[in-house]
């Protein structure tokens, strides 16, 4: 009954709040009954220098798929620094374990099929919860479909290892891992939220539009930087007309 009970007054990026709420619900229940506890305990016994050397792991994999929506974008720096940062942190950061590519000065650049979707355009869409995996938007979700089925992303190297038992443990080692690093958000969340759905759904959104925006400002900077660049050659054949010996004002 809860679940089907309808919001009267959704807001208009959130018209299923209904359905969202729900699923937000359901979402925090196994969260809390299952994923939480195993992510704290993971925190508790791991030592930090290993916990960071798993997540190190995890995000150089991801790195691969960054870069690969970079070239998607025509964000051809991006992708040069990120595979740039894929093959310095596999080498020198014995297989990504050591994140030598940030402490070099090389940024993370994170990115997602969700954003190049938008970038080639697509509109978000109303924001949508999806099961298991929380906060997203009709355009996110096609993203995470896409990643997930997508054969050069972290689920899909863990995927390609044959030892099923070994591919089991590593993809729970990969879901503790996520969740593990949300801890301090969540308890961040825990002190400030009155509505811990809204506040995710506001924060998510926001974040999102963040992204995009940087990418799209990016992109009009880079055609802008070309037209320069194409424009001054001609320029440079110009007469000059300055008095070398007029004092500067």
């Amino acid at each position: 009954m809860v679940g089907c009970a309808q919001v009267p007054h959704p807001s208009p990026n959130d018209p299923w709040e209904s359905y969202n709420r729900s699923m937000y619900r359901f979402n925090d229940t196994v969260d809390r009954a299952v994923l939480k506890p195993i992510a704290t305990g993971y925190e508790t016994v791991t030592p930090r220098p290993v916990r960071t050397c798993i997540h190190n792991i995890f995000s150089n994999l991801g790195d691969v798929w960054s870069g690969i929506n970079s070239l998607l974008q025509g964000r051809g720096r991006d992708f040069v620094d990120t595979f740039g940062r894929v093959l310095f942190n596999s080498t020198a950061g014995l297989g990504g374990c050591i994140d030598i590519a940030s402490m070099h000065g090389a940024r993370k650049i994170p990115n997602d099929f969700g954003m190049t979707l938008g970038v080639w355009g697509f509109g978000q869409g109303p924001y949508f919860v999806l099961p298991f995996l929380g906060p997203s938007t009709v355009r996110d979700g096609v993203g995470t479909a896409v990643t997930l089925a997508a054969p050069a992303t972290p689920t899909a190297a863990v995927f390609a290892i044959d030892n099923v038992p070994v591919r089991n443990s590593v993809l729970g080692l990969y879901i503790v891992d996520t969740r593990a690093n949300l801890l301090e958000a969540d308890r961040l969340v825990d002190q400030i939220a009155l509505d811990k759905y809204s506040f995710i759904r506001d924060a998510y959104l926001q974040r999102r539009k963040a992204m995009l925006d940087s990418r799209q400002q990016g992109a009009r900077a880079s055609t802008a930087d070309d037209l320069d660049r194409t424009a001054s050659p001609a320029d440079s054949n110009l007469p000059v007309y300055e008095d070398p010996d007029e004092p500067a004002h």
